[in-house]
């Protein structure tokens, strides 16, 4: 991928606040916090994942309301604490909208602490609906003015409209200031139209506000990343998106025709030919499958582009070969599954509804019919023990040995479990006597010998912990085996073995 433009010591708001009109006062700023303050250490990778829910509620606010918005993605452009705050003053938005994150919480509760006092701050994410109390009690958050619980879209417009109408939008929390009590807006009517909105009726997203999508990739294409649809049908333990995690969340998927509209409009404005499906039901669940392909193939898709998506292992293990050749025809590129462990112990207390034999079948005859597999792991979940651990690497193993003799390519992307709030496993950790308060001890672990590893250069971002043993394995072990895996896979990654 390219690497970011070169930054100059001095930067200011205009040069990196991305979408907004300079020549109107800035009605809503949305803020993307860094993972880490990059004003300590830079940051040693030059990518990260567009923000797109960001992107949909700038998007929405700027065409339906007429509000003059911009995204200050400070993780894309590697910010530091005080950068960021500066940048947002010197800016002077009415209000300040932040996506909370668990990784990211305090890296935004510091931003927000330097905020000026007449500039009002909204939040909303898996963090804010897990917590809302505990954000709303932190002294660092004193500008907050709404917390939004869910999507955002319809209510972000109505807060920037009039603050006062949080009292009749559904899902918004704030603190009372005299009284020192929480409130929550009460809804007058249907609460559909501000809890789940109609996917397909809202605007495509304004890449204008995306300062990294579409980029270029390594091989010179054009690639854009996209949603297909919203919410999840699966409880996976780990995951903030579980469906018992989110229980307001009215699982939807585009339609087809909607889907291809946006692909062929980021062809003609971009000339993109590479997508990414970053959602977690594109290629989850076969009664959305089957649609897309019969649009993709009526649309003859995969004569003029390729795709990537996540996928379902137990889902792609109930579809037949016609189906996975179809796929393929309409440029199904490489599919990411959440295979996570080697261990089926393991992998039922995750409640992943799949075995290891079960991904080595699903993995086999992806490669066979010439789909790439990506496949993502998880170290030291609870439970696990030094068995469990050696299944994963003789199973990590296993796909690369597959991915070899079909010449195809399997990659492995391996990571350390850290517990996130309002997933069903946060729930199992806290009844058992785990601290809250160290469960949200985040930092980052530097695995790049500050940055002098290329092979984990690419994984900045992801390299973080709360420096807990939750399994059987001391976390120096389980991090020797992530380099050992991260290293081989970079490795293989060089001798350019591709679908």
């Amino acid at each position: 991928m390219t690497a970011l433009p070169a930054t100059e010591d001095v930067r200011t708001a205009p040069d990196l606040i991305a979408g907004a009109d300079p020549r109107r006062a800035l009605d809503a700023l949305f803020v993307n916090a860094p993972l880490r303050d990059y004003g300590l250490r830079p940051r040693t990778n030059d990518y990260t994942l567009p923000v797109l829910g960001l992107g949909y509620i700038a998007t929405y606010v700027q065409e339906v309301g007429g509000f003059n918005v911009g995204v200050l993605d400070a993780e894309a452009h590697g910010l530091g604490i005080e950068e960021t705050a500066r940048i947002v003053n010197a800016a002077r938005p009415r209000w300040v909208g932040m996506n909370l994150l668990a990784p990211t919480y305090e890296m935004s509760a510091r931003i927000a602490a330097c905020l000026d006092r007449d500039i009002a701050l909204m939040v909303g994410g898996h963090h804010a609906r897990a917590m809302p109390d505990r954000i709303l009690d932190d002294p660092r958050m004193t500008n907050l003015r709404a917390l939004v619980i869910g999507e955002g879209e319809t209510r972000v417009a109505a807060l920037l409209d009039n603050e006062r109408r949080r009292a009749e939008l559904p899902g918004v929390m704030w603190r009372d200031r005299l009284l020192g009590t929480h409130a929550a807006g009460i809804a007058r009517g249907n609460t559909a139209q501000w809890l789940g909105p109609d996917i397909d009726a809202l605007p495509l997203v304004n890449r204008a506000f995306l300062p990294q999508d579409p980029y270029i990739a390594d091989d010179g294409r054009t690639e854009a990343n996209i949603v297909g649809s919203r919410g999840c049908p699966y409880d996976c333990g780990f995951c903030g998106a579980a469906v018992s995690a989110n229980p307001d969340v009215k699982i939807r998927a585009r339609s087809p025709e909607g889907i291809v509209a946006e692909l062929d409009s980021l062809h003609s404005a971009y000339n993109a030919t590479a997508f990414r499906f970053v959602d977690d039901l594109f290629l989850g669940a076969k009664r959305v499958i089957v649609p897309q392909m019969e649009a993709f193939t009526r649309h003859r898709i995969g004569e003029r582009y390729m795709w990537d998506a996540t996928g379902r292992i137990n889902v792609f293990a109930r579809l037949d070969d016609d189906m996975l050749t179809t796929l393929k025809a309409n440029g199904l590129r490489e599919v990411a599954l959440g295979i996570e462990s080697g261990s089926d112990r393991v992998l039922a207390g995750m409640d992943k509804r799949i075995t290891a034999e079960m991904t080595e079948d699903v993995t086999d005859r992806l490669l066979e019919h010439g789909i790439g597999v990506k496949g993502y792991f998880i170290l030291g979940y609870p439970g696990e023990e030094r068995e469990d651990l050696d299944a994963t690497v003789r199973h990590i193993n296993s796909l690369w040995a597959l991915a070899d003799r079909h010449r195809a390519r399997f990659r492995a992307s391996v990571f350390e479990f850290r517990p996130y709030p309002g997933t069903p496993i946060w729930q199992t950790l806290t009844d058992a006597g785990h601290d809250p308060d160290k469960l949200l001890a985040y930092s980052d672990v530097d695995l790049t010998a500050d940055g002098a590893d290329e092979s984990m250069r690419a994984r900045d971002e992801f390299n973080f912990s709360v420096g807990i043993q939750f399994g059987g394995v001391p976390l120096h072990k389980l991090r020797a085996t992530l380099a050992i895996l991260t290293r081989e896979q970079h490795a293989r990654n060089r001798m350019g073995v591709v679908a």
